[in-house]
């Protein structure tokens, strides 16, 4: 039995330490490898050992702007092994192999009700921390996870699953409910503008749903990796007129939906002309506030609908859960860069500038134990 703060906690067969090293955002395009305290854990809470963390362009976001106050650590689609847990947990021990959404609403507020969860100001409140604000802390060796969260945000991995495929469940539901909020008909052909990591997995729902899907990107290299998720309609943009081809493919009309997996406002002009009128557009990854040029007149004469989706669902948690866990999407052929957290500076410049040959960067602060990789 091991003391965290003054609830008792039971603990991993592995010693926990003192301190551990963790990625600390301390400014705007500032973060730092450092030695900090592992969080202390209370009743209700869990100590999770992360074995792997995908970076996020929402993290990237963050710490490009300066939105947000230092020092924090960042990362939130973490993955890992229950080191300790504190006082009244029963659902988990340590040793068990889990994945943690980092946000979970109310369920009983306004917004809960209207079903607009990410508006929820429990929802907004991060409940894992490595230390600091609460911001994820998945760029650590540790991270602590809130009751809240351990009550109704925390997975079990199955043991024939890897780390690696087990942290996109978060991902996969912010997907799900973006499509969700698109209803896709079968008969409509769908536009996915970006073909990173998110891109791909958006445009794989959305051909579940039975949607015609056509994708684009600047980087041909992305449409080859889309081929394997048998995503065969592509357009590369770095030679053709996206508007143009999705046009022809349409008897001219345009596409019924198109959704924009590609951060900034640039091409949400694109996005809005590639759709037909009447048809609409999915805006997914703007995510930093700001002004756009829009054609207001493309809403108004033309009937279009411009459309916002951010973070994830609770209603679609055991669905995302289900289709990672059961591998029904190859998540792990998505990862092109795996860093050790020695590493992880370097990987967040990578990921802030992404290169042709780069898809889902993870940090692996679990990489030096075992575990399944």
């Amino acid at each position: 039995m091991a003391i965290a703060g003054q609830f008792a906690v039971k603990t991993e067969k592995q010693a926990v330490p003192t301190t551990m090293l963790a990625a600390v955002y301390r400014g705007a395009n500032d973060v730092r490898l450092e030695n900090v305290p592992v969080p202390q854990i209370g009743r209700g809470e869990l100590l999770v050992r992360v074995h792997t963390c995908g970076i996020c362009g929402t993290d990237l976001k963050k710490i490009a702007t300066g939105s947000h106050s230092a020092p924090r650590i960042f990362g939130h689609e973490t993955s890992g092994v229950v080191a300790a847990v504190g006082e009244g947990v029963h659902q988990f021990s340590a040793g068990d192999r889990v994945v943690v959404f980092h946000h979970i609403p109310c369920g009983k507020c306004f917004y809960c009700q209207h079903k607009t969860f990410a508006q929820c100001e429990t929802y907004k409140k991060v409940g894992c921390t490595a230390g600091f604000e609460p911001s994820g802390g998945g760029f650590a060796e540790y991270v602590r996870v809130m009751d809240w969260i351990v009550e109704r945000g925390t997975v079990r991995v199955p043991d024939q699953i890897s780390f690696e495929q087990a942290c996109f469940v978060e991902p996969v539901n912010t997907c799900m409910k973006g499509i969700e909020n698109l209803a896709l008909a079968g008969d409509e052909t769908v536009l996915v503008i970006g073909q990173g990591p998110i891109g791909i997995i958006l445009s794989v729902l959305a051909k579940r749903t039975g949607a015609n899907v056509i994708t684009s990107d600047l980087y041909p290299q992305r449409l080859t990796i889309g081929r394997n998720y048998d995503l065969r309609n592509a357009i590369d943009a770095s030679r053709a007129d996206t508007v143009k081809v999705v046009r022809e493919q349409t008897e001219g009309r345009g596409a019924d939906a198109a959704i924009l997996a590609v951060g900034g406002n640039g091409l949400i002009r694109t996005a809005m002309d590639a759709v037909r009128p009447g048809g609409r557009v999915l805006l997914f990854a703007q995510t930093v506030r700001g002004e756009a040029t829009i054609d207001p007149a493309s809403i108004c004469v033309d009937e279009k609908t411009l459309l916002g989706s951010y973070s994830a669902s609770v209603e679609r948690q055991e669905d995302s859960v289900r289709m990672v866990m059961q591998r029904e999407i190859d998540l792990e052929h998505l990862i092109s860069h795996r860093f050790a957290l020695s590493g992880s500076v370097e990987a967040l410049k990578l990921a802030a500038s992404p290169q042709p040959d780069s898809m889902k960067i993870v940090i692996q602060p679990g990489s030096s134990w075992e575990g399944r990789s």
